[in-house]
């Protein structure tokens, strides 16, 4: 039977990427001529020798020239297949998060078969980012599905919101923006939504916690659900302990070890609107005389500590933002992660406790270890590590695809 797809050949390192189960092909690993086609669109992918090896969107704008969505020929691309894998997406959350349904992610790209989708749940907001023309093309059945699926499980969905600010949007060849999604891809103003009345603010609950989610000027998608069971289980060490929660962001490792039964918490953030929004949640969950916030740069404020000499904390989490986002900048990012480290395990007395991650796919598993020992080495301590934890299974790490295993976190007693 004759498929209705162009056709686009690739060379032998593409094959044996895909091989792998890889769903991405490279510009440069494509060979002559290609059939007609527009960006966005999807094509057949096949090898030299003529093996077809998937289909996908295609988008000569963009590095990813094309990002498979199958490798089943029975598939047809039409809306019973999106369906399909809208349904998937949200069952496997059902499963693997159960009562947390609520708040989580929906969908995490490639993970999902969705390249450059992220769709996360606030109760009965959905907030989405789209980082392929494929998907932009198609995102308003995509989100139709989601809407229907989602409320023909007893969920409401009372409003999307577009996250759509990233420059990699130039690069793929699509605007940059953000706004409620209404009908047929036009962003409009809540008012403009028939039904919706929203200030751009969402109550969230997690691990027992209130949440003020500002979903519409917050950091990605206004909160970060990956270190949900990483929050958990820094809450339940830190009973009777001084806490200091570093790069607080929004306050949720402290709000955590708060409720775990800490003596005292300090939260840390060089951001303004972040302590701001941290206080807010410390006024919600009625903790404000176990919490106290600190507007600092968190690497001046190591440093201060560790030149006093003293140990004022028990416990040390450390939750930087990604401090390289491309393999060119990894030895500078590894500096600052081995810098801020350092100084936490000389703060920490004997016997202390230290949590630590990266959330940077650059920064590899191996390498974080790496640099987390040479730090206790500098420091003179040894480390009893008691955890090591990846991000929460909304944002599941697929065989096959490096990409989507990107958050590491430690926790060791300073022995």
């Amino acid at each position: 039977m004759e498929r209705p797809y162009a056709k686009v050949i690739i060379n032998k390192k593409a094959e044996k990427l895909l091989k792998s189960g890889h769903p991405w092909v490279y510009g440069e690993e494509t060979q002559g001529p290609a059939e007609p086609y527009e960006n966005g669109d999807i094509v057949d992918v096949f090898t030299e020798k003529g093996s077809w090896m998937g289909s996908g969107f295609i988008n000569d704008n963009s590095k990813i020239r094309v990002r498979l969505i199958s490798r089943n020929t029975n598939d047809r691309f039409d809306e019973a297949f999106w369906r399909r894998r809208v349904e998937y997406a949200v069952d496997y959350r059902k499963v693997v998060m159960g009562p947390d349904f609520a708040c989580c992610r929906l969908i995490f790209g490639e993970a999902d078969s969705f390249p450059g989708l992220t769709v996360d749940k606030f109760e009965d907001v959905l907030v989405t980012e789209v980082l392929s023309l494929g998907i932009e093309k198609i995102k308003d059945l995509i989100y139709r599905l989601l809407k229907e699926t989602l409320e023909a499980g007893g969920c409401k969905v009372r409003c999307i919101y577009e996250r759509n600010e990233a420059a990699l949007r130039l690069k793929e060849g699509m605007e940059q923006g953000k706004g409620y999604y209404a009908a047929e891809g036009s962003a409009a103003a809540a008012s403009e939504l028939p039904g919706v009345v929203d200030d751009g603010h969402v109550t969230i609950t997690e691990n027992g916690v209130l949440y003020d989610v500002d979903y519409v000027n917050g950091q990605k998608t206004g909160f970060f659900l990956d270190q949900k069971y990483n929050r958990a289980a820094a809450s339940k060490l830190a009973a009777g302990m001084r806490v200091l929660d570093c790069f607080t962001h929004t306050g949720a490792f402290a709000l955590n070890c708060a409720k775990g039964g800490a003596a005292h918490v300090t939260a840390v953030d060089i951001s303004a609107d972040a302590v701001a929004q941290t206080n807010k949640n410390i006024a919600m969950n009625g903790l404000s005389d176990r919490i106290d916030t600190v507007q600092a740069d968190v690497f001046d404020y190591l440093t201060e500590l560790a030149a006093s000499k003293k140990h004022p904390y028990d416990f040390i989490i450390l939750d930087p933002p990604a401090f390289t986002k491309s393999g060119a900048t990894v030895k500078n990012a590894y500096r600052g992660y081995k810098e801020i480290n350092l100084k936490a395990m000389k703060i920490l007395p004997r016997g202390g406790y230290l949590a630590t991650c990266s959330c940077s796919h650059f920064m590899t598993a191996e390498l974080f270890r790496k640099m987390v020992a040479e730090a206790a080495k500098d420091a003179g301590v040894q480390l009893r590590q008691i955890e090591e934890r990846r991000q929460s299974p909304d944002h599941p790490i697929l065989w096959g695809v490096p990409e989507t295993e990107y958050l590491k976190f430690l926790i060791f007693q300073v022995v």
